[in-house]
């Protein structure tokens, strides 16, 4: 949703001919709709930046992270208010972890290759949804490797939302009202 900011402001005008004063009421309105959505974008940086590490550190809890990742991804969706149907694929997918740890590779490339056709369809990060495409497919071929597989997917997703994050509001800065 916007937000709507209003200024009213009261301007005089003379006429041309040099009659009576028109009074003249002008409202201006800055609507701000980026606000949700740069949120949302931090939130998901960190949140697969720091899910990145903890899959380094600890590859075998990693039915547990990658499930919890999963399922807060999907709560994130939901309060961001993001079309039900993607909300609930992660949550489908963290429960599918939580109750069959030993699917984690063909559940979470399933995963991946939904969220990279998301990114290919939306034209938003198409070379990163090639990337998705591709870490979906070597889980799959390697599942021995899953554990850094999806740390390297998290942490080049975290780091890539976390850089073009500081590039828009490096730009938003030099925008003048």
């Amino acid at each position: 949703m916007a937000r709507l900011r209003g200024v009213p402001r009261v301007d005089r005008v003379k006429r041309s001919d040099g009659a009576q004063n028109k009074i003249i009421m002008q409202s201006t309105f800055r609507v701000n709709i980026q606000y949700r959505s740069r949120e949302r974008q931090i939130l998901n940086a960190l949140l697969a930046v720091v899910t990145g590490i903890l899959t380094l550190i600890y590859p075998s809890f990693l039915y547990l992270i990658a499930g919890a990742y999963l399922l807060a991804l999907g709560l994130l969706f939901i309060y961001f208010k993001i079309p039900p149907i993607i909300a609930a694929f992660p949550i489908i997918a963290a429960i599918l972890i939580f109750i069959l740890p030993e699917l984690i590779p063909y559940t979470f490339a399933g995963f991946l290759a939904f969220f990279g056709l998301i990114l290919l369809l939306a034209f938003q990060f198409s070379i990163f949804g090639f990337l998705t495409l591709i870490i979906a497919v070597l889980i799959v071929m390697n599942p021995d490797w899953v554990a850094y597989l999806i740390a390297a997917f998290l942490l080049l997703f975290g780091v890539s939302n976390l850089i073009r994050y500081y590039q828009q509001r490096n730009s938003h800065q030099n925008i003048v009202y």
